[in-house]
């Protein structure tokens, strides 16, 4: 009788290769960006210039845009004036004029739909690059706007990956991104309220919340809204990569492929974030 073959143990999802390396870059990626949050300043700008410049350059690339070299370096000095404009309290007029020569700069130096493209990476590159310092240096919001972000992205992220992987079900939109579940946004989202409100707590009740009016209800219904932005950003990229028929967006971070693809949520939190930034600014 023939013996049946031994029965192999399920492998974990999370003892991969691929899981280890992006926790470890998660954790040195997360510890700068949270000292350089606590320094301010020069350091923390220094951070989301790198990325929004990096992620710019990600998307010249995987949009075949050319020529290359010049729209980089056009991009790259166009979010080098916007963060300085930013760190030295420049009125919105300068901000704007130093948006509106790059983009010229780019239309310029672009070859047809090139155009387009390379005025999209600035623009995108620009909010990465501006709105958290934009909000850490604004005196009546400090580390706590950008504190408020990191919770709820990085909550709807990591939860979102272990519910899927550990629960699965039913896929979110299989077309797009075939590894996400239903269960895994409904996981993300809940801890995305729950870490945005949480941290707004701790913070009021340090005295470092310097936006007391706003409930934390409302904190929370914001913070689902960011958490329901941020896997949405990460569909939109999704889709973008396969349009353009690439698995990551670069190579620059271990684990996690491109800044595009560890950037894709947060980008869209940002927005949201600058939109009501630049309400409370015009409405003061």
């Amino acid at each position: 009788m023939a013996e049946s073959p031994p029965v192999r143990a399920a492998r974990s999802p999370f003892a991969t290769r691929e899981f280890r390396l992006r926790t470890v870059s998660a954790l040195v990626l997360g510890t700068a960006v949270i000292g350089t949050l606590l320094i301010g300043g020069w350091a923390f700008a220094l951070v989301w210039l790198i990325a929004g410049t990096v992620g710019a350059a990600e998307w010249l690339a995987m949009t075949r845009s050319e020529p290359l070299l010049p729209l980089l370096g056009v991009t790259g000095a166009t979010l080098a004036g916007l963060a300085a404009a930013a760190l030295l309290g420049a009125p919105a007029l300068t901000f704007l004029l130093i948006l509106i020569a790059g983009c010229v700069g780019l239309v310029v130096l672009g070859r047809g739909i090139t155009r387009r493209k390379a005025v999209c990476g600035l623009l995108g590159g620009a909010v990465v690059a501006l709105v958290p310092t934009l909000l850490r240096i604004d005196p009546a919001i400090g580390l706590v706007g950008p504190a408020w972000m990191f919770a709820v992205v990085w909550s709807t992220d990591i939860l979102a990956y272990i519910t899927g992987r550990l629960v699965g079900g039913p896929k979110l939109m299989p077309r797009v991104s075939p590894n996400k579940t239903w269960s895994g946004a409904i996981g993300g989202l809940t801890a995305g309220i729950v870490a945005g409100t949480v941290t707004a707590a701790i913070a009021r009740g340090h005295g470092w919340d310097a936006l007391p009016a706003i409930s934390l209800p409302v904190v929370a219904l914001f913070s689902g809204i960011a958490s329901v932005l941020s896997q949405g950003g990460d569909l939109v990229e999704s889709s973008l990569k396969r349009r353009y028929g690439v698995k990551d967006s670069g190579r620059s971070i271990p684990g996690h492929g491109g800044v595009m693809d560890r950037l894709d949520g947060f980008f869209a939190v940002a927005l949201l974030a600058g939109l009501c930034f630049a309400v409370m600014r015009l409405t003061a």
